[in-house]
Formats: C-alpha cells, structure tokens, sequence
C-alpha cells in the first residue's frame, strides 16, 4: 500500500508541472513579452546564466533572516515566560508588543537605515520583528494551556515554581512553540526581503530590485525562485526539528483526527 505521504508528494508535483507547462505554452502562443511575464524556460535560462551571481546573495537573505529569527525566539520565548509568570508585568509588555506588531515594518525600515547604517544590522532588526510577535503570542498560549490536574499534581509534590514551570509548561508549550516557529520563519524572510527592498546593497531582495529597473524580468523571477526555495527548506527544517523534538506531538494530532472522524 501507498504511504499517504507519497501520494501528497506525487500529486503536488503534478499540480507544479501542469501550472509550469500552462504556464510555459501560454507564454510561447501568446507572445507574451519576457519584460512583463518570462515564462519558465527564460527563468531557467537565466537562473544558469547567472548562476555565479546568486550565492553571495542567497547567503546574505538567509543570513539576515537566520539572525533575526533566532532573535525572535530568544526574545519571544524569555516574553512569554514573563508574562505568564508574572502577570502584573503582563499588562505592561502586551500594549507595547500590540503596538510594535501594529506598526508597518516598511514605515520603519527607513528609520533603521538612519540609525544603523546600511548594513545588515538594519535587515536582521527588521526580520526580528516581523517574527517575534508569532512566537510570543504562541508560546505564552502553550505555556498557559498546561492542565490544572498537571498543576495541582506539581503542588500536591511539593514542587518548586521553577519545577512546575519547567517540568509542566515548557513541555504542553512546545507544539505551540514550534507553530510559532513555522509562521515566524516565514515572516523573517519577508523582513529582511523589505530591508533590501528599503536600503540594501547585497541580497535576493536587492537583486529583485535592480533587475526590476533593468527590466530583466527573468532575473527578478529566477531570485524570487530561489527565495521560495529557501524558505521552503527553512520550513521544512523547522518541521524536522518538531518531529525530533517532540515526536509525541505529532501522535497525539493524528489521534485526534482519528477521534474527530465520524
């Protein structure tokens, strides 16, 4: 019997050939300009021709988003741990975080520039707080979802605060923690994107800029390209790491399912 997985696979890499052959023949019988839309054979064309050029900026995009996503978690997880374990300072932090997550990232980028020049530094910041919200919004949910019968069994052993934090929340916030992570990972590709957008000199975002001015449609696809296939991998990755982790997450979502089924 075919695995399900193998299947899911199968059928979106038919979906995927069926929209590029569309996507191609439509192109070719319509004479549509490569300016305004290459088809997928001036992309791969492009992607070899240039194929020098992509490394350096792929490592700078995915540098600046690794950066600020780790200091999205360091951030959001130390927040919501706060938070849930001091609540009067809980009403102090969530405006600010509200506030700070309400504000368009692109309005402040210019700003940053300013402050910190046009190298990475800027991007990195931009990344972490595009992401930090999801994290700290998830794992403060994770850490206070734990049971109160968990709780009452930590008390009732006579078990530290530190203890039952540690032993009891940590754990029921992990699949909560990881979900975050998955959004998060996502957002910091697009902040460090609009930090090159803004004011870089190196990155995919960069490179999207100037072949948008050069009219080289092809290039700015072939870097749009390769910047879904980063943060498809970083997903991935991500996902790994969960089904190592916590690999008890991942049973007890398909026995839900199973439950759930009529």
């Amino acid at each position: 019997m075919v695995a399900p997985n193998v299947i899911r696979v199968v059928k979106v890499t038919a979906t995927l050939v069926l929209l590029l052959l569309v996507w191609e023949i439509s192109c070719r019988v319509l004479g549509i300009p490569s300016y305004l839309l290459p088809s997928p054979s001036a992309i791969a064309t492009r992607l070899h021709d240039k194929i020098d050029l992509y490394p350096r900026h792929t490592w700078v995009t995915l540098y600046e988003t690794l950066a600020g996503f780790v200091l999205a978690i360091i951030v959001g997880v130390v927040s919501a741990a706060i938070i849930v374990m001091t609540p009067a300072v809980r009403d102090v932090i969530m405006p600010i975080l509200l506030i700070a997550q309400l504000v368009p990232k692109v309005a402040i980028a210019p700003i940053l520039l300013v402050w910190f020049g046009y190298g990475l530094l800027p991007k990195v910041i931009i990344a972490f707080l595009v992401a930090f919200f999801p994290i700290i919004v998830n794992m403060a949910s994770g850490l206070t979802a734990v049971e109160r019968e968990l709780l009452e069994l930590g008390r009732s052993l006579d078990a530290s605060r530190w203890q039952i934090f540690w032993k009891f929340r940590v754990p029921a916030a992990l699949p909560e923690l990881f979900s975050g992570m998955k959004v998060a990972i996502t957002l910091a590709v697009t902040g460090a994107v609009i930090g090159e957008f803004v004011g870089g000199n190196e990155g995919l975002g960069y490179l999207i800029i100037i072949a948008n001015q050069e009219l080289d449609t092809p290039l700015a696809f072939a870097a749009l390209l390769i910047l879904s296939i980063a943060g498809i991998i970083l997903y991935a990755l991500i996902e790994l790491a969960e089904r190592l982790m916590i690999p008890w997450s991942a049973t007890v979502s398909h026995y839900r399912e199973m439950v759930q089924m009529p």
